[in-house]
């Protein structure tokens, strides 16, 4: 049985032929022009979701290299001024050591001092060293420089801390020159008796003398441009104002001083807040290392009963999933510990008070450190606490008055050190420069402690860097073996296309040609 093959039928089948080699000759073009094998999903649906994933780990590989570099800079930074300042430091126990030898006069004392005094300032100004416009030693407070200059007292007898080791006074203000305080009268600070004293701001050359009225409250003792502020309760003894010895050993004796004071953020502290109905006498604390902040949740009205359970749950992400299932018992105190990952929440109140369902507690950890990605799940801190380093003096948010900072000790406290130096110097303190001495030594050995941590972290990031290097390289032959378009077997497969095309091209023109009156 025959069919007739009509001319519109020929057409249609000689234009899919000749379409279909075009088609096929301009895609073997395209690879050319692309050097890709794969250029859309059709080409190769498998394919293409494997070029999709090496891509998109070479996007993740490509940004921890940025992110390599971004500490490496930092941390360079930081290593370099810390080594800087070691050597100020050699220079300075030079200077310390010299000025404790017997035979040196007031005068030289005041000149060492004149050099202290720079090299001081010259180390502040490293402390608030920058990178990319971020201070390095701030905390999170980067946009701030975290030192600045300011005073600080000293004293003889131990008058001006607490039983608790808290400053015992306040401080503005400025001076050229240290200042000696002596009280001539002993008292209590607002007890109401009046306090003779005096003061010198020459190494004890000439004294102005001056009286506390000693009214209820704090009381303030203005020198030049320096206002010292004595807190109540604060007790002083009394000396003879006419003994010029210098020994210091004659009533309560301050020195007023330079020091610098950080104005960065810490790591030291953690803020729990009550969210809800809580028993009015209750009150909550935490303690630990915690990495971000922890929502805690009561899960059943308790009561804070000896031997009760507290049903709780914790959250890490501000309440959008919870850990449940926690317990803790109630001591015979009526406090319970709640644990939480990095530390726990201790919780107080009356004896018999309910801690109600629902109601939540938030932890909030200072977090002053600056980590970065540099692998996946691979964090390195950028930055470094400078309390923690140069110490100086430092107002804890949550506290009332300055301190000095940190728990590194006095003796590795660079700014109280170099601080008390200058006053030792400028009272022509032989003695005291003498402790100097060996205080720089163990501010030396910190600030290289710290150096040495800072310069484990950067071999850290620079094996990392070798790392990613090494992964970008795997994945780029990766998907280059799926991706890449073979040019020997492109040619010959553009060669073969070509003819086909022609082929197509020529015999159709050859058949279209032939009808039946050529045979009639």
């Amino acid at each position: 049985m025959s069919i007739r093959v009509s001319h519109r039928n020929q057409y249609s089948l000689f234009n899919q032929n000749i379409n279909d080699a075009y088609s096929k000759l301009v895609d073997l073009a395209n690879q050319g022009s692309t050097q890709s094998r794969v250029n859309k999903p059709s080409d190769d649906p498998s394919g293409m979701v494997r070029i999709l994933g090496h891509r998109s780990t070479l996007n993740g590989i490509g940004q921890h290299m940025v992110n390599v570099k971004t500490a490496t800079g930092w941390l360079g930074m930081a290593d370099n001024t810390l080594n800087a300042m070691s050597t100020t430091l050699t220079q300075l126990r030079q200077l310390s050591e010299e000025s404790a030898t017997g035979t040196l006069t007031a005068q030289n004392r005041e000149q060492i001092a004149v050099q202290v005094r720079q090299l001081m300032d010259q180390l502040i100004g490293q402390a608030n060293v920058e990178y990319e416009g971020e201070h390095v030693f701030a905390g999170h407070k980067t946009d701030q420089s975290p030192y600045k200059r300011a005073l600080w007292l000293s004293d003889n007898d131990g008058s001006t801390l607490n039983a608790r080791g808290e400053a015992q006074f306040g401080i503005t203000g400025d001076l050229e020159h240290s200042a000696m305080i002596q009280f001539n009268t002993s008292g209590k600070i607002g007890d109401g008796s009046p306090i003779d004293y005096r003061y010198s701001t020459d190494g004890g050359k000439t004294f102005t003398s001056g009286t506390l009225t000693n009214g209820s409250g704090d009381q303030k003792i203005v020198i030049q441009g320096a206002t010292i502020t004595l807190k109540d309760g604060m007790s002083v003894n009394g000396g003879s104002a006419t003994d010029d010895s210098m020994a210091k050993t004659n009533g309560t004796w301050l020195t007023v001083r330079p020091t610098a004071q950080y104005v960065g953020d810490d790591l030291d502290g953690v803020k729990v807040e009550k969210m809800g109905a809580h028993p009015a006498a209750s009150t909550v604390s935490a303690s630990g290392v915690f990495s971000g902040n922890i929502s805690v949740r009561y899960d059943e009205d308790t009561a804070l009963t000896a031997g009760e359970t507290v049903k709780y749950s914790y959250s890490l992400d501000g309440g959008a999933s919870w850990v449940s299932g926690q317990t803790a018992s109630v001591t015979t105190d009526g406090e319970v510990q709640l644990l939480v990952p990095g530390g726990h929440v201790d919780v107080s109140a009356n004896p018999g008070d309910t801690l109600p369902k629902d109601s939540q507690l938030l932890v909030h950890p200072r977090t002053a450190g600056i980590e970065i990605e540099i692998g996946n799940n691979e964090f390195v801190q950028l930055n470094t606490v400078g309390k923690d380093v140069f110490g100086g003096v430092y107002s804890d948010p949550d506290g009332n008055s300055a301190q000095l900072a940190g728990a590194m000790g006095t003796s590795s406290n660079l700014f109280d050190v170099l601080g008390r130096f200058v006053g030792y110097l400028e009272t022509n303190d032989q003695q005291g420069c003498q402790q100097i001495v060996e205080d720089l030594k163990d501010v030396s050995s910190h600030v290289l402690d710290e150096a040495a941590r800072v310069g484990a972290r950067e071999n850290r990031v620079q094996m990392t860097e070798k790392t990613l290097g090494t992964l970008k390289d795997n994945e780029t032959k990766r998907l280059s073996a799926v991706e890449d378009v073979d040019f020997s077997e492109l040619l010959r497969d553009l060669m073969m296309q070509q003819t086909i095309y022609k082929t197509v091209l020529s015999s159709s023109s050859q058949i279209m040609k032939l009808s039946l009156a050529d045979f009639m």
